[in-house]
């Protein structure tokens, strides 16, 4: 309701006691004055009626507009959350991780979290991606391709106009429970099961320390 946590009042400022008595008396106390005189100093009510439950509550309090609202948090058909994209070699290490709201649909994430690769200065580029079919899109195929990396994305049953199904390629579909696999290990860690963190600076933090956590333990375990 203050400085210290800056939540929102419901109701207008002006009827609490700060328009009355000013600025809060802590501010003049100082290192040397006793507690007692300290405490004499407080300035009294002023007459004029009755003061409902919200002014004795929030006496001599500092009130500021706060914004509502937290980064890469969106609402979904179950409530809000934040939606976590994973990029997982051959042998489920990560490789990168995009942060975004819960809101997006995953192809319109999928050139964000490409983008994670270029960033991790791998020392190849990789061969093809294994996608589910929430990716099902054939211009996401078409920027993989441009970026020599061969899509294996089944298309949707309601897509008809699909671009390379080839059925021998998509055979590597079968191969997509690593990612799953690795979207497990980092649900092990409690503080990414439930995001904690406010800020979504700290969350990725959390989030590539569990990565390097996971890469640990699969070359030293």
């Amino acid at each position: 309701m203050g400085i210290m946590d800056g939540s929102p009042v419901e109701r207008v400022a002006g009827a609490v006691w700060q328009t009355q008595h000013g600025t809060s008396p802590f501010e003049p106390m100082g290192r040397r004055r006793h507690a007692t005189q300290f405490v004499a100093c407080f300035p009294k009510p002023v007459g004029g009626g009755r003061h409902d439950s919200l002014e004795r509550m929030f006496c001599r309090w500092h009130f500021c507009h706060c914004k509502k609202g937290v980064a890469a948090v969106g609402k979904t058909k179950r409530g809000k959350g934040t939606k976590l994209m994973v990029l997982a070699d051959g042998a489920g290490s990560p490789l990168g991780i995009h942060v975004d709201a819960a809101s997006p649909a995953e192809v319109t994430l999928l050139p964000a979290t490409l983008e994670q690769l270029d960033q991790a200065q791998l020392a190849g580029s990789p061969e093809r991606l294994i996608a589910n079919k929430a990716y099902d899109s054939n211009k996401a195929r078409q920027q993989l391709v441009e970026r020599g990396i061969e899509p294996i994305i089944p298309a949707r049953s309601n897509n008809r106009k699909a671009t390379h199904q080839d059925g021998r390629k998509l055979r590597r579909y079968r191969h997509r429970w690593i990612v799953e696999r690795t979207n497990s290990w980092l649900q092990n860690f409690r503080r990414l099961v439930v995001r904690y963190e406010k800020s979504v600076e700290n969350f990725k933090a959390m989030l590539h320390m569990a990565c390097a956590l996971i890469c640990l333990n699969r070359v030293w375990g």
